[in-house]
């Protein structure tokens, strides 16, 4: 299985998690909370965010939803 070939549920998902994620990293890292700033919270919030705009870019750049039935049924045809 391809990684474009995911449902949009679990790409919207992936996507919210690594954005999520991300943000809290660089918040909590930044040492807006209570603890002294940490370089590697920050580096590690910034790589989701990055995550999170490659899966968002995934999600967009899909095919219609058609043109990948007619491929499904093309290969299962051929088969």
């Amino acid at each position: 299985m391809k990684f474009k070939d995911l449902p949009a549920k679990k790409l919207k998902v992936l996507m919210a998690l690594f954005f999520g994620a991300g943000a809290i990293g660089i918040v909590i890292g930044t040492g807006v909370g209570v603890a002294q700033p940490n370089f590697m919270m920050t580096t590690m919030g910034v790589i989701n965010l990055c995550l999170g705009g490659l899966v968002g870019w995934i999600f967009l750049t899909r095919e219609p939803r058609e043109s990948r039935r007619k491929k499904r049924k093309k290969q299962r045809d051929d088969n």
